[in-house]
């Protein structure tokens, strides 16, 4: 059964699993979907049933993800599931050698190329949309001054507000609430810069 905590990611093997193209989309995919099969995801990121699996395999290596008990009834095709509710990351688990600190920051600008992508194809498609989803979407972008400490306390809030969101949502989809419910990404970042 999936951990309703997020598993902080903080050793090198399980950063370089996740770090890979392909596995990130598979994980990715997976979450959204909770439950899935090598079949149902490579359909869904355009890849080979067999590629899928051997990279669904090394992701479960890893913990990241695990056997979805209790689907699947004649043992053919293997149902995967989230181990935990989601990833988290920190600098500080990856800053103590220059090896690791690169790797870090490798997959960092994958997962932000993949966050692009996935917005880029959202602007691209956005006239299919209907009126109501167009208007509820949005962007910002904020430029404040504060500290670290501030900046920690913000991201908590945010979290925390996100996390009701994707309670109730799933709450109530669980309980038969599917009409003009989709997928929702929401990419947030907040980083000191110096202009």
């Amino acid at each position: 059964m999936p951990s309703e905590e997020r598993r902080r990611v903080s050793d090198l093997d399980t950063l370089k699993a996740i770090g890979h193209p392909l596995r990130l989309r598979l994980y990715r995919a997976l979450h959204i979907k909770r439950t899935a099969t090598a079949s149902q995801l490579a359909d869904q990121v355009d890849e080979a049933v067999s590629l899928v699996s051997y990279h669904l395999r090394k992701l479960a290596d890893h913990g990241l993800i695990e056997p979805a008990e209790g689907r699947g009834t004649d043992g053919r095709e293997r149902w995967w599931q989230p181990s935990s509710r989601g990833l988290t990351f920190s600098d500080e688990d990856f800053d103590d050698a220059p090896d690791k600190a690169a790797v870090y920051a490798a997959a960092g600008r994958m997962s932000f190329d993949q966050h692009v992508e996935l917005y880029r194809a959202h602007l691209d498609a956005r006239h299919t949309w209907d009126t109501e989803w167009r208007s509820a979407s949005w962007g910002a972008e904020n430029l404040l001054r504060l500290t670290a400490e501030e900046l920690a306390a913000l991201g908590r809030e945010m979290g925390a507000l996100i996390d009701r969101y994707e309670e109730a949502g799933r709450a109530r989809e669980e309980a038969g609430d599917t009409a003009g419910r989709e997928s929702v990404a929401l990419h947030t970042y907040g980083f000191p810069f110096r202009p």
